[in-house]
Order: structure tokens, then sequence, then C-alpha cells
């Protein structure tokens, strides 16, 4: 039996972190028509990959449509043949959708709030239009915890992305099959891969409060390596005897 290289070796880890993230959250059914967004970059494409594989040889059965949306006022440069390349080596259907915002309609939302609003409602017209029940979107543990950590900081909520938020608005279910996995394992899967980059000139992206959050989740397992795992284990260990309670009136 041959060796397997450590990238090897954390694709299985990936790909059974995922198998339970499906199982534990109910991500994935049979009979499932799922719609990744496709966006370019590592995450996105890792998922296209994973789900890719999984869809052919795993339970539950399912199929995948794979969409990239492209935003025309904003100069992200996608290599259009290189993703329809990484959907086509599954096999998978590949979709071009072109839409834009303008940031001036809504002043009390920011760009990149009008601009991810936009993308997901788009992707919702297309799992309609492809008839896909759920869209697969790339988010990993990173992004769910740092989308806790500003929700507590920016907005006085405990609470983040779930790996699965049924629309009832739209009758779209939205799934996170790589909630489990940590970006430094897509980082090093997305070398070992050769996943081509994805140029970003978006001139919003330096408004976000979201690289902040990075650098304190970075801190926080510099403190205790543990920290990544007890956030995320207490979104399900809520104490509420030991939590603020107003007084009933």
């Amino acid at each position: 039996m041959a060796i397997k290289t450590e990238e090897e070796l954390l694709f299985r880890k990936i790909e059974a972190k995922i198998q339970k993230a499906i199982w534990e959250y109910d991500l994935i059914a049979d009979g499932d028509r799922i719609l990744i967004g496709l966006s370019g970059g590592k995450d996105s494409l890792a998922l296209v990959d994973l789900l890719g594989r999984r869809q052919k040889i795993f339970r539950p059965k399912f199929e995948v449509v794979v969409a990239h949306i492209i935003m025309e006022n904003i100069p992200y440069n996608a290599d259009l043949d290189y993703l329809r390349g990484c959907a086509e080596e599954h096999n998978l259907p590949f979709v071009v959708y072109k839409t834009s915002f303008d940031s001036t309609t809504d002043k009390r939302k920011s760009p990149c709030f009008l601009c991810s609003w936009t993308r997901r409602k788009a992707l919702f017209d297309i799992a309609k239009q492809y008839k896909c029940n759920k869209i697969a979107l790339g988010h990993h543990q990173d992004d769910l915890l740092q989308t806790l950590l500003m929700n507590m900081t920016f907005q006085g909520a405990f609470g983040t992305m779930p790996p699965r938020l049924k629309m009832d608005k739209f009758d779209m279910t939205l799934i996170r099959p790589l909630c489990l996995v940590e970006e430094k394992e897509l980082i090093r899967i997305a070398e070992w891969k050769g996943y081509k980059k994805l140029l970003k000139n978006c001139p919003h992206e330096s408004t976000s409060s979201r690289p902040d959050l990075k650098g304190v989740l970075a801190r926080l397992e510099e403190i205790n390596p543990h920290a990544r795992y007890n956030l995320w284990g207490s979104m399900t260990h809520i104490q509420k005897d030991y939590l603020p309670r107003k007084k009933e009136i």
C-alpha cells in the first residue's frame, strides 16, 4: 500500500469533517439539488472540489450545479475558463450570472452589505431557475467564529452564520459544509492542489471590520490553543442561569 502524503491525509481529514457536518447539522439529504456559489477564492474552489467528489461516491446522493456571479461594478478579475474547468472536472453544470448594485440607494447600508445581499439574491434566482433546493456557501469555521465575535462586539448579539439556515421567504435552505474546516487547512489544500488565486480589487474591502476580528481570533488562540473549539462549543452550551436576566414586568 502506497504511503499517503501529509496533504493527502489532510484532504481525507477535511472530507471527514464535511461528513461530520453533513450528519450533525442535517445539511444534505438524498435527492437534494445543490447550487454552489463559486467566487473563485480558495474556499469556494475547495467546496466545488470536495462536494464534486462526494456527490459521485458517497451517500446521501445529491446533484450539484456551480454558479459564478459577476458583479459588474466591482473589479474582480476571475478567469472564467479556469472556473468552468474546475466544475467540468467533476462533470458539474457551470452557470455565469451578471448583476450589479448601486451603493447610493441606501446610505444606511455599507457597500459590502449591499454587494453581499445582491450576490445572495442572485444565487436565489439561479437556484430557482435550475431547480435547486439548497445553496452551499464556502464559509469555513474561521468565518463563523469571526462573525460570532463581530456580532458580540458591534451588534451586542450572540449569533453567527449557522451551518444550516432555512430561508422561508425564498423557500430555500443555505448550507455551509465547510463549517468545521479551519482556514489554515484550506490554505494548505489550495497550495497542494494549485488553486489559481482570484485577483481582488474591491475598493470597499478595507472598510470591513472582519480583518480586525481575524486578528482577535488568532490572538485568542495564542492565549489558549483550545480557544477556537471552546468558542464553537459555547454556541451550543448556553448556561442561561449564569446570564443576566431582566425582571418581568
